[in-house]
Order: C-alpha cells, then sequence, then structure tokens
C-alpha cells in the first residue's frame, strides 16, 4: 500500500509498544518514518527503514533538535504522532507532587512542545496533500471517564483531549488536521504494568487479574498494538480528510458500558 508515499511522519516514544506499531503501520503506508525515544529506537529504525533519534519530549531544546532532522534530512514533516507517555496508578493520598509533575510533563507538556515546535515545519506543506497535514495525539479512555487511583493519569488525558479540540480550530486554516486517538487496555508493556497493579488492588493473581481487565472490555480481549496503528495510520491518511478535532475511540466497547 502507499497512501502517504512522499510523507514524513514523527512517532514518539516508538522504541517499543504503540509507538513502534504506529512507526510500522505508517511505513507500511509508504511515509518516511522519524522513530524518537528516550530509549534506544534504532532497532525500529532499522526495520522500517527510518531514522532514529533519542528524544526527551519534556525537553524543547530536544523538539528544536528533532524537528531540525526533520528538515534537513527528510525534508519536511507531514504527520506527528505525540505517543509517549507514562502511567502511574497510586490513591489520590500516596500520590507525590513529584508523581503530578512527572506524568503532566511527559503526557501534558510533551504534547504541547511537540505540536508548537512541529506546526510551523508542517504549515510549509500541508497545501500539497489533499487531506492536509496530520497531528495525532494518543489520549486514552482515561482522557474520557474517571477511575479510582488513577486521577492524576486522568488529568492528563483528559487535558491532551481538549488540548487536541482546540489546536484542531486554531489550525484549521493552515490545513493542518489534529485529532486524537482514546484506546483502551492495550497488550504491551505499559498495558501489562497496568494489570499488574490492577491485581494488587484487587487481591488476586496476575493471570485472573489480566482475564478482568480483558472483560472490562465487551469484545472480550485486550487491545493489540495493531489496532490503535490502524487508526493512527487512517488518521494519517487522505481518507479522514474531513476530520480534525475528533476523538477516536478504540477499546473494544469499554466506553459504550
Amino acid at each position: 500500500m502507499s497512501e502517504l508515499n512522499g510523507r514524513v511522519a514523527l512517532v514518539t516514544g516508538a522504541s517499543r509498544g504503540l509507538g513502534a506499531a504506529a512507526a510500522r503501520a505508517l511505513a507500511a503506508e509508504g511515509a518516511r518514518v522519524i522513530v524518537t525515544d528516550i530509549a534506544d529506537a534504532s532497532a525500529v529504525a532499522d526495520e522500517i527503514g527510518g531514522i532514529a533519534l533519542t528524544h526527551d519530549v519534556t525537553s524543547e531544546e530536544d523538539w528544536a533538535r528533532v524537528i531540525g532532522v526533520a528538515k534537513e534530512e527528510a525534508g519536511g514533516l507531514d504527520i506527528l504522532v505525540n505517543n509517549a507517555g507514562l502511567f502511574i496508578m497510586r490513591p489520590l493520598l500516596e500520590t507525590t507532587l513529584d508523581d503530578w509533575r512527572r506524568l503532566h510533563a511527559v503526557n501534558c507538556e510533551g504534547v504541547f512542545l511537540g505540536c508548537r515546535a512541529a506546526v510551523p515545519l508542517m504549515a510549509e506543506r500541508a497545501q500539497q496533500w489533499p487531506g492536509g497535514a496530520s497531528i495525532i495525539n494518543l489520549s486514552s479512555v482515561a482522557g474520557l471517564r474517571g477511575s479510582p487511583g488513577v486521577s492524576c493519569y486522568n488529568s492528563t488525558k483528559g487535558a491532551v483531549r481538549l488540548f487536541t479540540k482546540g489546536i484542531a480550530l486554531e489550525l484549521a486554516a493552515s490545513r493542518i488536521r489534529v485529532n486524537s486517538i482514546h484506546p483502551g487496555v492495550i497488550d504491551t508493556d505499559m498495558g501489562t504494568d497496568l494489570i499488574h497493579q490492577f491485581s494488587g488492588v484487587w487481591g488476586v493473581g496476575n493471570n485472573e487479574g489480566r482475564d478482568q481487565v480483558a472483560g472490562l472490555h465487551p469484545l472480550g480481549r485486550l487491545g493489540a498494538p495493531v489496532d490503535i496503528a490502524n487508526a493512527v495510520a487512517f488518521l494519517a491518511s487522505d481518507r479522514s480528510a474531513f476530520m480534525t478535532g475528533s476523538e477516536v475511540v478504540v477499546d473494544g466497547g469499554m466506553t459504550a458500558r
């Protein structure tokens, strides 16, 4: 498939999990993909013929460097996937100020810095694509409804949801579309960590906890990384040309209850 031929994409948090799956999906559609992570993302880049960069999304200087590479080595930027994120599950009274600040630095400030840094470069080429340029922000079902023990994470993902809508309105005239994706629990390292934490709260073994978390989804299973990657590829493509400020919920029916 070649829907994204000629386009350049940047995916954060792409050394593993959802970010790696998104990078693979975009490359399979023909995009040249820059994969960034605070960890080493070179294995993913080598697999898809992309560019790997070490990147702290909370650093304004790092964002300037990464966008500079997109301009100088890839010729521009058409797709930004703000995927990098943290998850902490603690009751309010056990949550420290450092926990709160770290979650918001990565999950919120990282998205803000990425959009602010990327938009001028994306605007240079947005007119040449039927659907314009595309920013895709990874939120969560936790950005749509509250859950006990994850209130601080709820705060960050709810912020991403409304930030997405606000800048979608700002950037519409520049033909840069901005949408958010809201996954349920996905079978990744972060998903496994979430299951372990829920299992401890419920007082059950990890296998039973996994079954219980899967059961929260009416489709009866955890999501697979490719389920989210498919949504990323759709929002990056011209097939979603009339979508901006939208919430794309990929949760196996969890929030339909």
